[in-house]
């Protein structure tokens, strides 16, 4: 069974491919391990899709070992060309903070959308494809699936990293890559929760309270909602700021963005020296939370009985209190992966395996890992797009 390119993984990547390369013509086959195509899009913002952002195209928001490696198929395949993919299919959306953009009504519009493109270009759809092997011995790839061997001069591997694996999600990537000697960089889980340990065990108590904050770590700074959780930390600033934490770091949250803490305390004892700390505290934050940091900072008894050199301390840390998480909670409520296979062994303009002629790997199975916020989609389109101009 012969086509000219064969995409392995149904998902935002693998679809963008398929009917990039089948409306230039090519016979495609598309084929995918479950039932559905997109089954990840589905479930992607609350089943409301966060399609890309409008900030996508910038590539200093995505991680990967080469930071430039992602500008190529980011600059030729933008934000603008998605939504106008979007509106040509009548599908309304609007834009949430910091450029998120969302459909108005659900996901399975996307993945409509993404099937009728397909199907206007011809594409083979094959899905409980299971692959027993893949080889090349000679100018085809061959892949065995139980329902026969499938040949082809172009292969795109599409299927993600080991994100949500009860989404079925494997490392059958890294495995390719490897089979064709690429390297891996080390997969990791990214927009995660991350857990804490003992010393931070005080904050059990504060589950399901959340507030802005500033998180940071490095250079990497996000203004965002912090969520505490039975395990430790969640919300947005947490799992952006996750995709840069390694096992041993401390990061740390600014509790009152935008305002002095230390300013704040020592006016707050000039002008009610009689008040209770966490009564001041709880004028700023929840009161369970103001209640917890009131006790953590040891501060009790009226504001009189406070020194301001102790208040300005306790400002300092309400203004960047660092927690040192003892681990995330794993791929199995990681959003995406970090890390994958090399940028090194990948032609930038292609996505092409430059050890492999015709071997391509897009979307999350590739080191480049956006920002929360439809980042990552962007990348699966842009990276599809790409491989399939040429595939």
């Amino acid at each position: 069974m012969s086509h000219d390119v064969i995409i392995i993984g149904a998902g935002a990547a693998g679809l963008m491919c398929a009917l990039t390369a089948g409306q230039r013509g090519r016979r495609v086959l598309l084929l995918d391990h479950l039932d559905r195509t997109g089954a990840k899009i589905l479930i992607s913002g609350g089943g409301r899709c966060n399609f890309t952002n409008a900030n996508g195209g910038l590539a200093e928001r995505y991680l990967s070992a080469n930071p430039h490696f992602a500008r190529s198929a980011l600059g030729r395949y933008r934000p603008a060309d998605v939504i106008d993919l979007v509106d040509r299919h009548g599908i309304a959306w609007h834009e949430k903070t910091l450029g998120q953009l969302f459909c108005d009504g659900s996901a399975r519009q996307v993945v409509a959308m993404l099937e009728e493109e397909c199907a206007a270009g011809g594409v083979e759809t094959r899905l409980l494809a299971r692959i027993a092997a893949i080889s090349k011995p000679d100018e085809r790839f061959r892949v065995e699936t139980p329902g026969g061997t499938h040949a082809a001069p172009s292969l795109v591997i599409a299927t993600g990293g080991p994100s949500i694996p009860k989404m079925g999600a494997t490392g059958f990537a890294y495995d390719v890559a490897r089979q064709f000697g690429l390297k891996v960089v080390e997969p990791r889980p990214a927009l995660v929760p991350l857990t804490l340990g003992q010393d931070d065990r005080l904050f059990e108590t504060l589950s399901g309270v959340s507030l802005d904050v500033v998180a940071s770590l490095g250079k990497a700074r996000f203004r965002e909602a912090a969520l505490f959780t039975h395990r430790g930390l969640s919300g947005p600033a947490i799992l952006q700021i996750s995709s840069y934490w390694r096992h041993g770091d401390t990061l740390s949250l600014d509790l009152l963005p935008g305002a002095d803490a230390a300013a704040l305390l020592i006016a707050a004892k000039q002008a009610r020296p009689k008040a209770e700390p966490r009564t001041i505290l709880r004028e700023h934050f929840p009161d369970r939370l103001a209640d917890v940091l009131a006790d953590r900072l040891g501060l009790s008894g009226p504001m009189l009985g406070h020194k301001d050199q102790a208040l300005a301390t306790a400002g300092r840390r309400l203004n960047g209190w660092p927690f040192t998480p003892n681990g995330s909670e794993g791929f199995a409520k990681a959003e995406v992966t970090i890390g994958g296979v090399s940028t090194d062994g990948l032609d930038q303009r292609t996505l092409m395996a430059k050890k492999a002629p015709g071997l391509h790997f897009i979307g999350e199975a590739v080191d480049v890992t956006g920002w929360l916020g439809g980042y990552n989609f962007q990348w699966a389109w842009a990276s599809g797009r790409a491989a399939g101009e040429v595939a």
